[in-house]
């Protein structure tokens, strides 16, 4: 998924219709998200990227790109305190680049106070207090929240369905005052997409000539066990092209010599000599100068993407 082709280009995610309209896009991480790592490192090598790419634009009065992180509890589940410095460095960043970015979860509580405090922002739907420990998210809910004159304990605990607590950033930088609202979000759906409609939808898609057919190209492993292949091939072909009445060792060319009986090699004996073959195959490409050079930079290269400090691409 990560390291086969066609790669991805978050250039895709800038996309515009004829009328000039923004486009969007879902990328569907569902089996990714049992992974939290490598579900964060991803999500942080996309806005990496980004930010490399995309020039400054200042304050636009409309965002070029606005991410929406769905279940962004994963991101910052069992996250270092290096890696959470790096969202906040990149979230606060990346503005200037006009991006927008939300992180949806359930309560604000799910996302570390550093990267809160970044967010202008607030939509809060319903929270319900059952419980001493949701208690305890309601009353730190309501403490993100500029002052209001709402009792925002019992507003947000009396929302309906569709309705929400909203404050958002006024045109002098300083948040709205709160505000209760209903959404309105046209055609949307209450549940899950099922498979075929989610075959259907990426059938439809314009990028679905791009990404739709993944591209088998030929691996290491592969290179390495045709290597050996055609080594045993050869060795295989110069015995049987050895001449029949060629003396063997040990016995004068005049003369003859005692007759010796090899015991005949078994066929588990063959299967660990080949093992090992290939495994002293294997053991010299990874001890090799250029394996070594190769996984240094590589992991230097990925290092720099994710953290934001990659060489800008020409």
């Amino acid at each position: 998924m990560f390291f086969g082709e066609p790669e991805f280009d978050t250039a895709d995610l800038l996309r515009t219709d004829d009328n000039g309209a923004g486009i969007v896009s879902v990328l569907e991480l569902q089996k990714l998200s049992q992974s939290p790592a490598l579900f964060s490192t991803f999500l942080m090598w996309l806005l990496a990227d980004l930010f490399q790419d995309l020039p400054e634009v200042g304050d636009p009065d409309k965002p070029s790109l606005v991410f929406f992180f769905d279940e962004a509890h994963l991101l910052f589940a069992g996250a270092s305190k290096a890696f959470l410095q790096s969202v906040t460095q990149t979230v606060r960043l990346i503005r200037s680049k006009g991006v927008g970015i939300f992180f949806v979860t359930q309560t604000p509580k799910d996302v570390p106070e550093d990267v809160l405090a970044q967010l202008g922002s607030r939509i809060q739907h319903q929270l319900r207090a059952h419980t001493p420990n949701d208690a305890k998210a309601l009353k730190a809910t309501v403490q993100t929240f500029p002052k209001s004159d709402y009792d925002l304990e019992e507003l947000l605990t009396s929302l309906g369905i569709g309705e929400a607590v909203v404050t958002v950033m006024d045109p002098d930088g300083a948040p709205t005052p709160v505000a209760p609202t209903r959404m309105r979000a046209p055609e949307s759906k209450m549940g899950p997409m099922s498979e075929d409609e989610i075959k259907a939808a990426v059938a439809a898609s314009p990028q679905h000539e791009k990404y739709g057919t993944a591209i088998d190209n030929e691996s290491a492993r592969e290179i390495l066990a045709k290597r050996i292949e055609g080594g045993s091939e050869a060795h295989a072909e110069e015995q049987r092209s050895a001449p029949a009445d060629a003396p063997a060792d040990g016995q004068d060319r005049g003369g003859s010599a005692d007759k010796i009986d090899f015991p005949e090699e078994s066929g588990d004996s063959r299967k660990k000599s080949a093992k090992k073959d290939d495994e002293n195959m294997f053991t010299q490409v990874v001890k090799s100068s250029a394996f070594k050079q190769f996984t240094r930079t590589a992991a230097r290269e990925i290092a720099r993407g994710i953290f934001g400090t990659s060489r800008r691409r020409r």
